[in-house]
Formats: C-alpha cells, sequence, structure tokens
C-alpha cells in the first residue's frame, strides 16, 4: 500500500503557480465507482467527497446505495448524511462544502476523491461555476408550486424546456425545486439559467477518470441493485421516513424509489410495478448521465471495469502525480 505521507509532500496549497490535485471519478449509477474509488482510494491515502446529491439525507440509506458504515470505516467520507429529508442543500452550499472538504484534505496531506455521477455538482467543483445570484422570490415560488400542484410537475419542466432547453437537459424531470428555481432565476434576471453560470479560474490540477461498463451490462447490475435494495429493506426504510413525518412531495423524496414505495405503502402500486418503473427510471437516468460525461470528451480517462484491472487506474493516478512533482522544465 502507498500513500502521499509515504510519498513525501506533493507541494504547498497556496505556492506560486501550484495547483494541487483533484482526482475526480464519474460515471453512470451502478457502474462500480463506489467500491472502485473506496479501493483506490485505500491504496493511496485518499479521502472520497461525495457529488452525489442523493447521498446528502440523513436516514436515507439503502434507497440511495449509500456506502454502507463497513465501506465509510475503510475511507473517511465527506458530505454524506449533512442535512435531513427535509431540509435544502443548494447547489451553492454543496460547492462551498465541498471546496472546504478538498482544502482540509490537501491540507492533512491526503489526496482528494470527488466522487459521483450528478453532472452538475461535479461541473459546480471541477469548471468552478459562480452560480446565479438571483435572490429566492418566495411570491414566485409559491405561485409555481401552485402550477404544479394543479397542472404537474411534467407541464413546469416543459415550459422550462421552452425557456432553457440547456437547463432543462441538465435537470431531472422530478426534482420540482431545481426547476421552479431555474424558472425564478429566468423570471427575476430575464436572461436564461444556464447563461448566468459564469466560471472562474479552477483552483486543482485535475484527473478526471471515467468508469464504464457495456450497457447491458450496466443494466444488469441496476437491475440487480434494485433487488438486492428491497432485500435490505428499502420498503422498511421509506415506511420509516414516513413515521418521521417527511412528506412524499418533498424533493428528497422524489429520488428513484423512495416515491414508487411511498405508492406501494399506500396501496397505490404494486411492488411488480414498483420495481419495473425504478428499474426504467434508473435506466433513463444513466442515458441522461451520459450527456454530462462523454466518451469522447478527451479530458476524461475512461476505464471499462468489464476488462480494466484495478492497478491500472492506480498506476495511471501515480503517473499523474509524479508529473505534479516533477513538471517539465520549459521548452521540453
Amino acid at each position: 500500500m502507498s500513500s502521499l505521507e509515504s510519498q513525501g509532500p506533493i507541494g504547498l496549497p497556496g505556492s506560486i503557480g501550484f495547483k494541487p490535485p483533484l482526482i475526480v471519478m464519474v460515471g453512470p449509477t451502478g457502474v462500480g465507482k463506489t467500491e472502485v474509488s473506496i479501493q483506490v482510494a485505500e491504496r493511496l491515502g485518499g479521502e472520497i467527497v461525495s457529488a452525489d446529491s442523493r447521498l446528502f439525507y440523513r436516514g436515507m440509506d439503502i434507497g440511495t446505495a449509500k456506502p454502507t458504515p463497513g465501506q465509510q470505516a475503510r475511507v473517511r467520507h465527506h458530505l454524506l448524511d449533512v442535512v435531513n429529508p427535509d431540509e435544502t442543500w443548494s447547489l451553492a452550499v454543496f460547492q462551498r462544502a465541498a471546496r472546504d472538504a478538498i482544502q482540509d484534505i490537501h491540507m492533512r496531506n491526503k489526496l482528494p476523491f470527488l466522487v459521483g455521477g450528478t453532472g452538475q455538482y461535479i461541473r459546480a467543483v471541477t469548471h468552478s461555476w459562480e452560480l446565479p445570484a438571483a435572490k429566492p422570490d418566495p411570491q414566485l415560488r409559491n405561485i409555481l408550486e401552485k402550477l404544479a400542484e394543479s397542472l404537474g410537475n411534467e407541464w413546469l419542466y416543459k415550459g422550462l424546456d421552452l425557456l432553457d432547453p440547456t437547463a432543462a437537459e441538465a435537470i431531472d424531470p422530478r426534482n420540482l425545486r431545481r426547476i421552479i428555481r431555474a424558472l425564478e432565476v429566468i423570471f427575476s434576471t430575464g436572461r436564461k439559467f444556464s447563461d448566468q453560470r459564469g466560471k472562474t479560474d479552477n483552483p486543482y490540477t485535475l484527473l478526471m477518470i471515467g468508469l464504464i461498463r457495456p450497457r447491458a451490462e450496466l443494466y444488469t447490475r441496476v437491475d440487480a441493485r434494485i433487488e438486492a435494495m428491497f432485500t435490505a429493506g428499502l420498503l422498511e426504510e421509506v415506511r420509516h421516513l414516513l413515521a418521521l413525518e417527511y412528506s412524499p412531495s418533498l424533493p428528497s423524496m422524489s429520488a428513484i424509489g423512495y416515491r414508487e414505495c411511498t405508492s406501494v405503502l399506500r396501496g397505490e402500486m404494486s411492488l411488480a410495478t414498483a420495481r419495473e418503473q425504478m428499474r426504467r427510471l434508473t435506466r433513463n437516468f444513466v442515458r441522461r448521465q451520459a450527456n454530462w460525461f462523454k466518451q469522447d470528451d478527451p479530458n476524461i480517462h475512461w476505464f471499462n471495469l468489464e476488462a480494466v484491472k484495478l492497478n491500472e487506474i492506480e498506476n495511471g493516478i501515480h503517473t499523474f502525480l509524479e508529473k505534479i512533482k516533477s513538471p517539465p522544465s520549459p521548452g521540453q
């Protein structure tokens, strides 16, 4: 096992011209990001910063495939279980918290891994987005919420798609809170939501690692994971959340699996239908994730987990770190 401590310091954050390293690991739901990132971080003395918006919520463990206590004991994780299901963690709040966590990891001479499949959360950190500054408008939000209640989330999402297709593509149609926020910014400023994400200098030296599998294998893994969730007690987890009076209308409870299980518990949907709907929605989500992280992106180093061995990923990170420690001389 190797670590940054055994290799010596890789540089000092804040040094002139130095940008500390950040390993970013992306890939679709079910590909194996959790276990691969843990194994590689174990070997390299790393810590993991979660960039998966579903993992922020306390008490939502099984349906989000959150790293188990045993997995978390192997490698320190950041930004898990940071809010209750009825609390809001905006993209701007996540961005600040992720940067603080990464800085803390660097200051302790550890290697940070930013891991997740939520594209906008990854980009908010790696592209140093300056997020829209429009202040919340309670009256406008109330109007949009009432429109969603009367006409449906899909109607509101279609409106966003007409006004700002780029923003709509990046938002889960089930995430009413983000749909309303995008429309709020558009109506408040008169500009597209997607046009208001400015960029500042990226403070890190990035190594983007993408994990892939053949689509058929990925879908098989997704189906198996859904079955494992029910075996592990997903229905009981949702029943407990409802008993704690967390409303099914909360954005957190709209995550795939939670809404379906709520319908099962209310007698509105059969268990077989819930399983099938979860499989269909997850496959749709996998396809949307591919729009964020494309396999022809030259900035992402892709590893097909059907064939690649873990030490190949580890060796790639070692090479990256050596280049940071010994940058080429001018003219080379």
